[in-house]
């Protein structure tokens, strides 16, 4: 089970330097957790338990839209952390489901050993705020290009920054990311090819 706080140190230590008190909490704090594909860890309709650090495999939030369609809005590309993070972190009812893609190695942290860990923790409270504001600015371009780029341009973008999703994750989950249909997707690949 070290691997799994290796992956988390090291996923830390892009952001600042984690002092060795602070990853013995973590350890203390965050619970491994091996988890089958295609598992619900979090619903929709329900304030959400854990923070989930994700050690391997594939992960998405959705939710439903008014005509009871899946809308996918978050997929991982690789180790970060993955929740419905204004809701977690404000214990508020979330809309959205998180579910694992593929087998998942995980870490999780209920809620109020976030709170335990940042009043204990020298630096969690710095690489917790630095963390959500990566994740609102990688969300602010994901609704510019949503916005402003083609579905063969958001498509072509996406290819490029995320080849290991394409090799991992089932085309509707992707098409559902970029807002486009599955046909249109499929289309937009051989075209690519």
């Amino acid at each position: 089970m070290n691997h799994y706080y290796e992956k988390l140190f090291d996923y830390v230590s892009e952001i600042l330097i984690m002092p060795e008190s602070d990853k013995e909490l973590c350890r203390q704090l965050f619970k491994p957790v091996f988890v089958p594909k295609d598992t619900i860890i979090e619903k929709a309709g329900t304030v959400h338990q854990n923070h989930t650090f994700i050690v391997s495999g594939f992960m998405r939030n959705f939710y439903l839209d008014k005509d009871g369609n899946e809308i996918t809005n978050d997929l991982n590309d690789g180790s970060r952390f993955f929740t419905s993070y204004f809701n977690f972190m404000n214990r508020t009812v979330s809309n959205e489901t998180v579910h694992t893609i593929t087998d998942c190695e995980l870490l999780q942290i209920s809620r109020d050993d976030v709170d335990i860990a940042a009043s204990q923790g020298i630096t969690q409270k710095d690489y917790t705020v630095q963390i959500l504001n990566k994740r609102l600015e990688i969300n602010k371009q994901r609704a510019f290009d949503m916005a402003n780029l083609t579905a063969e341009e958001r498509y072509n973008k996406f290819m490029k920054e995320n080849p290991n999703i394409i090799r991992h994750v089932p085309l509707g989950y992707i098409a559902s990311f970029l807002g486009i249909t599955q046909r249109h997707l499929s289309r937009l690949r051989k075209e690519n090819r």
